[in-house]
């Protein structure tokens, strides 16, 4: 009967959600929104079919754990220092001030200061998962822009694990003297500090040598087991061996992996299953929300959103302004910060855990959650109109740009500055004898290749000569993005015979529709394929014998060099049809100086 119920409640969640996140995409919305209408949708308060909450709450902590492990994955210290000067005291100066306002929320809403702390620090903090959908559908993602937010909701991301596992000591140390309290939070933090240097001396050596033996193996599900097993096994260790929680285990691991050379294949392979978990997590924390709260408490409901549309968005704008960042800039941070999300949810399940949230407080933050995410893309399409409105009225901009100085903006250049300096650059996949050839051409021309490889030993050999190179599978989206597609003006594929072309050139087209594709295959009738996919140049191994052949023919029959080109464009006309030749990629070659007039 509990193996019944088991499968009653994975396959009525996850259809509900599949249903409801299909329906909230379609209308522009976050799938997080459907997901948690589906909880609501399959949960106690609604009629119709009841999922089981225990289970699903038990499947729920497993999407926690693949949650942090993914936030750990795609962490990186270089990217948080590129922007610290912004990220570090908004997130800090965001957090509190968030938090403020929500204890005085509690304060009059009759909770405890303890419970109005706890329910301001659960709002405070946005979704990392709703920022970057929406910086990518406006192309902000690779913009200062894009680097400030998503380093300022890494600070927070940061601030929140640090905070799940003192809080619990803080709160169960509560009724003891100071000295106690002190004592637990220092053993706690001594076990912290054990932990990461356990993980990054000895797992920072350890995990990489074990991922390298399994990859070595070339089985994508071996993988694919080991990165979950790494994740899960790290999580409950560290649980059980030094006492913190799971989800900051299962964050450390993500950043050793993350650090090693199978980032772009473990956030590939691995991470689609941390996607369905995570699907229950937002299933789990929806079945929690009563509908008829909203007429019940419609007070708190207004209260919290205010803080969270209006009290987050202005204090952030005032921050960035303040640290002389221009307004279009302020105003993106601002609505990117108007949401509130995964952790949030993971705070609120830990104040029940914990006796510090009342149910009215967490279907306030699950009310707040909703109606946030629901309205987050159509407020970002706002910045642009806002910013052209300000700039109407001279001395309304010359006042928000006053301490704007051009010298203070920080982090990468803007995707395509350096284009205008450097002629390209191009993916090459595969390094096989043609993907040799074509680098090398490549760098002779002034453009710089970047190579996908599923060989480790020949990413390294790469890296030591100085080509860039990214280990992973093309035909996952994560491994064409950290090969720096959205940059390229080139996708090669150069292995013939590789499985999964056409979606590797569906991939390169989505991250970049400018991007120019030539495809290799094996044989001809796959050419056609090649090209329905989006390749402006197809390839056959078949065609180019039938040419080299004729051409040798040719020259032992005696032909002229006007017959043999003559007889060559035929076939190629026939075999292939009219192709973009690869010179398009070339610069063109500098004027001989006997041809300058001066």
């Amino acid at each position: 009967m509990h193996n019944i119920d088991l499968i009653l409640t994975l396959t009525g969640g996850l259809a509900a959600a599949l249903l409801l996140g299909y329906g909230t995409q379609r209308l522009g919305l976050s799938p997080i929104v459907g997901y948690l209408l589906a909880g609501i949708a399959v949960g106690p308060h609604s009629p119709g079919f009841v999922a089981d909450k225990v289970l699903a709450d038990q499947l729920a902590e497993i999407g926690v754990v693949l949650i942090m492990f993914g936030v750990g994955l795609q962490f990186h210290f270089q990217e948080l220092l590129a922007v610290r000067r912004v990220a570090v005291p908004g997130a800090l100066v965001g957090i509190v001030t968030a938090t403020a306002f929500g204890a005085l929320v509690g304060i009059a809403f009759g909770w405890s200061w303890q419970s109005g702390l706890f329910f301001g620090f659960a709002i405070s903090v946005a979704s990392t998962v709703v920022l970057l959908r929406v910086l990518v559908d406006h192309n902000d993602l690779h913009t200062p822009t894009g680097h400030i937010a998503v380093g300022w909701l890494l600070v927070e991301d940061l601030i929140t694990v640090l905070a799940l596992v003192l809080l619990p000591v803080l709160v169960q140390g509560g009724s003891a003297s100071s000295s106690g309290v002190a004592l637990a939070l220092g053993w706690s933090l001594a076990k912290i500090g054990l932990l990461v240097v356990f993980i990054f001396f000895v797992g920072g050596r350890l995990l990489p040598w074990l991922l390298g033996r399994v990859a070595s193996t070339r089985s994508r599900e071996l993988f694919t087991l080991a990165v979950l097993v790494l994740a899960l096994g790290i999580a409950v260790g560290a649980s059980k061996l030094f006492g913190v929680s799971i989800a900051l285990g299962a964050f450390l691991a993500g950043m050793i992996v993350g650090r090693s050379d199978f980032s772009s294949r473990a956030a590939s392979e691995a991470l689609p299953m941390r996607d369905a978990f995570a699907v229950l997590f937002f299933v789990s924390i929806g079945m929690l929300f009563n509908p008829a709260f909203l007429a019940e408490e419609p007070w708190l409901v207004a209260a919290t959103l205010g803080i969270v549309l209006l009290g987050k968005p202005l204090v952030s704008l005032a921050i960035v302004l303040f640290l002389r960042r221009p307004l279009r800039v302020a105003l993106a941070v601002a609505v990117a910060r108007a949401q509130i999300g995964e952790f949030s949810f993971i705070l609120a399940a830990l104040g029940r855990e914990l006796g510090l949230l009342s149910e009215s407080a967490t279907s306030a933050v699950l009310a707040a959650a909703l109606v946030s995410i629901s309205l987050n893309p159509i407020l970002y399409r706002l910045v642009d109109g806002l910013e052209r409105r300000a700039k109407r009225s001279p001395r309304l901009w010359r006042l928000l740009n006053a301490r704007w100085r051009h010298d203070t903006v920080e982090g990468p250049a803007p995707a395509g500055a350096e284009d205008a300096a450097a002629p390209g650059r191009a993916v090459v996949v595969g390094y096989g004898p043609v993907g040799r050839t074509l680098v090398r051409l490549l760098q002779e021309n002034g453009i710089e290749p970047t190579v996908i490889e599923l060989n480790l030993e020949t990413v390294h050999r790469l890296r030591e000569d100085g080509v860039r190179a990214v280990y992973g599978d093309v035909t996952h989206k994560e491994t064409v993005q950290a090969a720096g597609t959205a940059q390229a003006i080139a996708f090669i594929l150069s292995a013939a015979g590789m499985r999964g072309s056409e979606e590797a050139i569906r991939l390169a087209r989505e991250i970049n529709p400018k991007v120019r594709v030539f495809a290799r295959t094996m044989y001809l009738r796959e050419v056609p394929a090649l090209y329905k996919a989006g390749a402006d140049a197809a390839f056959a191994g078949e065609g180019e014998v039938a040419l080299a052949m004729t051409e040798f023919i040719l020259r032992r029959l005696g032909a002229s060099a006007e017959q043999i080109d003559r007889e060559r464009e035929r076939i190629r006309e026939e075999l292939f049809g009219d192709l973009l030749a690869i010179e398009i990629l070339l610069p063109p070659p500098p004027p001989h100086p006997a041809a300058d007039p001066k």
